[in-house]
């Protein structure tokens, strides 16, 4: 009888000669390398798990909810669409923490139930919510795909409210000059000066005043601000100085539901992009830090709301902030709606939504009719009800026979195609 083959494990090899002891995975006849010495055997562990998970292949046919494990739901769903996610780092992270709480379940145990028992167990509705879409859009594409025919729902805890801080012009003015006059502080380490801090001619925050304005000028995500360059080339937001035109979109990069479309640059934003790829010929980004691009300026941003003394009372300030701000801006100067919606790259009804009120036009009409029309007491405006309830009548042969106005008129078309002439009303006697 066969040996019966065991599935992939964690093995010590034993040190020998001058090479030291080392984590491996035997796989049938197979070694294959963890890279972890004796003393890492977490992160062995962990590699094992990953190695487990690559070579395992979930099945691809009509099966029954109940007999549909979650972790193959989300792996077909990672394998298939993974690839195309614009952020596959955090992507991976949230496809985790699902299978951690859903991979020993099945399609058939997924229920408002459970689904509010994940959101207990993450203790963040914002995220649990985002992890619950990963989920639903995960089971959609198995059902998509045909191997499973029930009806599986997932219930997302309930929204939460939009962000309604923005900033005014004066908090802006002085973030933007706060990142621009901050000098970095350094220390004397020897001499007579031991221990006195100076200020230096370095500006460490210089590049942030510069994303602030891109930013505040086009409404446009950390994302694609960060990534702006003047050269096109794969993987950045092309920005056109020629012809003023910013591509938000990266060279490369899948369309998603995340509108980037082009922007028209103004006049104040254009010229400053221009003298900056003057004075840097060789820049590749318009937001760098010590000649490098920036991927996330959280850590200098909390520095600038230090410096800048920017409240957070109304609300935290974020680098998405000025997205909001922008939309908030043009609704203040009146812009319309349509216009402002597609130089923001965001549909009309969100823009009327959540910052419609900031527009001078809101509701004016009503407020107007309400604040500024003619006084009429109740009274001269029930008879004048009753005068025009007396109007849409006709008398004919006495008070009981009436027509209503609809009738008349009906009856006066027809006699104008017929050349007929139209009923006399008979005169009344007093």
């Amino acid at each position: 009888m066969p040996r019966r083959h065991k599935p992939p494990r964690l093995w010590l090899r034993p040190s020998r000669h001058q090479r030291s002891a080392m984590w491996v995975i035997l796989d049938g006849g197979k070694h294959i390398a963890t890279g972890c010495p004796e003393r890492d055997a977490g992160p062995a562990q962990q590699f094992l798990a990953d190695y487990i998970t690559r070579k395992y292949q979930p099945q691809r046919k009509v099966r029954a909810v109940d007999a549909i494990a979650v972790a193959d739901v989300l792996m077909i769903y990672v394998n298939d669409i993974g690839a195309k996610n614009s952020d596959p780092k955090k992507f991976a992270a949230r496809i985790r923490r699902l299978g951690a709480f859903w991979g020993a379940r099945t399609l058939g145990d997924v229920s408002a139930e459970t689904c509010r028992a994940y959101e207990s167990e993450r203790g963040a509705s914002a995220s649990a919510r985002r992890e619950l879409e990963d989920l639903r859009a995960a089971i959609n594409h198995h059902e998509k795909q045909g191997f499973h025919r029930e009806i599986v729902k997932v219930t997302l805890p309930a929204k939460g409210a939009s962000r309604d801080r923005w900033l005014t012009r004066e908090e802006a003015a002085r973030m933007i000059w706060a990142c621009w006059r901050h000098r970095e502080v350094q220390t004397i380490h020897r001499g007579a000066m031991k221990g006195i801090q100076v200020e230096t001619a370095k500006r460490p925050l210089k590049h942030i005043a510069r994303f602030i304005l891109i930013a505040l000028y086009t409404g446009t995500r950390a994302g694609a601000v960060s990534t702006a360059s003047p050269n096109r080339m794969e993987g950045r937001s092309y920005v056109d100085l020629d012809a003023g035109v910013f591509h938000r979109l990266a060279i490369g990069k899948a369309v998603t539901n995340k509108r980037q479309p082009p922007v028209r640059l103004p006049n104040r934003l254009l010229a400053h992009l221009r003298r900056w790829a003057r004075l840097e010929p060789g820049m590749g980004h318009f937001v760098e830090f010590r000649g490098k691009p920036v991927k996330s300026i959280k850590t200098g941003f909390r520095r600038v709301l230090e410096v800048a003394a920017i409240d957070g009372e109304d609300g935290k300030v974020m680098p998405h902030t000025f997205r909001h701000t922008a939309a908030t801006w043009l609704m203040q100067q009146g812009t319309p709606v349509w216009e402002a919606a597609g130089f923001l790259g965001m549909s009309e009804k969100t823009l009327r939504d959540v910052y419609g009120h900031h527009h001078p036009d809101f509701q004016i009409q009503a407020a107007e009719a309400l604040g500024y029309g003619r006084v009429v007491s109740l009274a001269q405006s029930l008879a004048r009800h009753e005068a025009a309830k007396e109007k849409m009548k006709e008398k004919l042969g006495g008070p009981t026979r009436t027509r209503t106005w609809n009738q008349i008129v009906m009856s006066e078309s027809v006699c104008r195609k017929t050349r007929r002439k139209p009923p006399q009303t008979p005169p009344v006697f007093q």
